[in-house]
């Protein structure tokens, strides 16, 4: 069994290129679905941010595919032409990186909160639709229990902040002013509630676009105005900010729609999507800004931070402990059910002829050496892991590989 994964993310590529291979929910499952009719994968997973894609395989030891290829045959584009976007990694660097990943270690900004949460809908999505796999399912699991407790037990400095707040604090250093403002969050999905709210604490008055069929039941932060996705542009004018973030193909602001639009005052718009909502060329319009999610990086490199991620980094060596502990009791799995049956059964031999001779009907004889046979194979396994977890692993495969010989004689 081995593990593969392929990625692209903020530190390779630009926005533009990572969303030629985002996917949406329904076209990450379906992806998957074609990935597991290749020979040799055995599970998937797909994770797909603002920020990266990952695809993620678990397959048999001697497949020696290409995830990078099947991605370009789903995506319908050139091999040659990205590859130098995308890292690829297998097994133990693989591991490592995905559990950096889930605690935001490899984040834009260092101990992101919300990647962890990611992490999560991207098992329970490939879960739902029967895609993981055993081995997938305990290493995200892990990384997701490992990402949580550096969460609980680690303070990043500056650092447990969204991708929302880093971009406020980059337009503060750059002269902007939020406060007393009129800002419109296009988008109510899980980032659009929080910039809503991130503008909402910075002291801006705040409209939320939900589409027309969803206003009567759907819900917007508090303190924040509901206003029609379809009016939108009819808000532009008057506004001081707009920030973007919708799972839309398409723009939500296009310059078809900016052109039509005559600003009474300067205009700061925030991307924060992955295809881009915002049309790139607005950014060339009079009194307009446009900021998108690759504008700020995060520049947290100091004493501190780097105490915090040593100590993140000691809690996710513990566990990544853990998930190889359990690799390797699955990888000898049947070795311990041959030589638990083999002993079960031995016990059986030499028992049977004094059970014969007990004054016991069929029916019952037969209960019995049932009984002795659970028992004698509870016994040997509760003996064989008590060896696993007093030996080192080379002692105990040692002394496995001796008992499968003594029965195999």
């Amino acid at each position: 069994m081995s593990i593969h994964m392929i990625g692209i993310d903020h530190s390779q590529a630009m926005v533009d290129v990572r969303a030629l291979f985002s996917f949406t929910k329904s076209h990450s499952v379906a992806a998957m679905e074609q990935l597991l009719k290749i020979e040799g994968v055995l599970g998937c997973v797909i994770l797909s941010t603002c920020n990266r894609m990952e695809v993620w395989a678990s397959t048999a030891d001697e497949w020696d595919g290409s995830l990078y290829k099947e991605l370009c045959k789903i995506k319908e584009v050139d091999a040659d032409t990205f590859e130098h976007f995308f890292v690829e990694r297998a097994d133990h660097d693989a591991v490592v990186h995905l559990f950096y990943t889930a605690c935001g270690l490899n984040s834009q900004i260092v101990g992101d909160d919300q990647i962890v949460t990611q992490v999560k809908n991207a098992l329970a999505v490939a879960r739902e639709n029967d895609c993981s796999d055993s081995v997938l399912e305990v290493l995200f699991r892990t990384a997701i229990t490992a990402a949580k407790k550096v969460k609980t037990q680690v303070v990043f400095p500056h650092g447990n902040v969204s991708a929302v707040a880093s971009a406020l604090e980059g337009m503060r250093v750059n002269g902007e002013v939020v406060a007393g403002k009129l800002c419109m969050v296009i988008g109510n999905g899980q980032m659009g509630k929080v910039a809503a709210r991130a503008f909402r604490d910075a002291g801006a008055r705040v409209l939320v676009t939900v589409r027309q069929y969803r206003h009567s039941h759907v819900d917007v932060p508090d303190h924040c105005e509901a206003v029609d996705y379809q009016k939108r542009e009819a808000y532009l004018a008057d506004c001081d900010y707009v920030v973007s973030a919708t799972s839309s193909p398409h723009f939500a602001i296009s310059m078809e729609i900016m052109q039509g639009v005559k600003l009474n005052k300067p205009l700061t718009m925030l991307d924060l999507a992955v295809p881009r909502d915002i049309d790139e060329d607005i950014r060339e319009l009079d009194g307009v800004t446009l900021y998108d999610i690759d504008d700020f990086k995060s520049d947290l490199r100091n004493e501190k931070l780097e105490t915090a991620k040593k100590k993140a980094e000691g809690i996710l060596m513990e566990h990544i402990e853990e998930f190889y502990s359990w690799m390797d009791s699955k990888s000898v799995m049947p070795q311990i059910q041959y030589i638990r049956e083999e002993a079960a059964t031995d016990v059986l031999l030499r028992l049977k002829k004094k059970i014969r001779k007990l004054p016991l009907e069929e029916a019952d004889r037969e209960l019995l050496m049932d009984s002795i046979e659970g028992a004698a194979q509870k016994v040997v396994n509760k003996m064989l892991f008590g060896l696993k977890d007093s030996m080192d692993q080379e002692e105990f495969l040692n002394c496995m590989d001796g008992l499968e010989q003594l029965y195999e004689e």
